[in-house]
């Protein structure tokens, strides 16, 4: 459903802005229409909606099997402040609401050949709702008519709404923990899409967690965490922003 709504919002801003793109007239600022590109503000300001998908990176004691992250589309809606620099530079802060969901299968060898098990016990589920707020630095081009290419890259953080951090049940009875807040760094590219009555942007970027995310099982031998030296988050956003 989350797919589909991005798609056709996505069809109609491309139905309604093919003509202007493409046409040689170079939309700029009108001050009487109040319409156009307001790239010469100080500050400016839109909204951002889009979709991701969040994985994990792990890191091992020993050499067994790794754990598979099944990773399901997560949505991703948001606000932007922008602070322009110069023709080329921008600062920018995105803050917004991501949710995603991951589910983690193990294999048998994680596990002693004297414990029992359910099926249940080789699955577990991340839920995540995250306030992410990045601080980015963009680098643009020089405009060519209506489109204007950039790069982007900065750090951020997120507080992790769905965490269970400081829930006193683990893995024995079925909690898989992770930690609320998490730091990132973040790089990308998109391109500015100058349109009459506003800028368009769709954009694609990475991010990388730099924190270990999990909260380790009370069991020193838990074979939910006990060969886990490392769990960060790594991910890629497909935002499109209107201002």
């Amino acid at each position: 459903m989350k797919r589909l709504f991005l798609l056709i919002a996505f069809l109609l801003v491309i139905q309604v802005t093919n003509a202007q793109l493409f046409k040689k007239e170079k939309v700029t600022y009108d001050a009487n229409q109040g319409r156009g590109s307001t790239d010469n503000n100080l500050l400016r300001w839109g909204y951002f909606l889009g979709f991701s998908h969040y994985d994990f990176n792990f890191d091992y004691n020993e050499d067994l099997r790794d754990i598979y992250v099944k990773r399901s589309p997560g949505f991703n809606v948001g606000l932007i402040g922008n602070l322009r620099i110069n023709s080329f530079l921008d600062l920018r802060l995105e803050p917004g609401l991501f949710i995603t969901n991951r589910e983690l299968y193990y294999g048998a060898d994680n596990f002693d050949n004297t414990t029992t098990l359910r099926d249940n016990d080789f699955i577990r589920e991340v839920k995540s709702t995250y306030i992410h707020v990045p601080l980015l630095l963009k680098i643009s081009t020089k405009r060519i008519n209506n489109f204007k290419p950039f790069i982007v890259g900065g750090v951020s953080t997120a507080l992790n709404l769905s965490s269970n951090e400081n829930n006193p049940e683990d893995n024995k009875n079925g909690q898989f923990r992770t930690k609320k807040n998490n730091f990132f760094y973040e790089l990308g590219f998109g391109i500015d899409l100058y349109l009459y009555n506003f800028k368009f942007t769709p954009s694609i970027r990475g991010i990388f967690g730099l924190n270990d995310e999990l909260v380790r099982d009370e069991d020193p031998n838990s074979p939910w965490t006990s060969n886990i030296t490392s769990m960060k988050t790594r991910g890629v956003f497909v935002n499109f922003t209107f201002q």
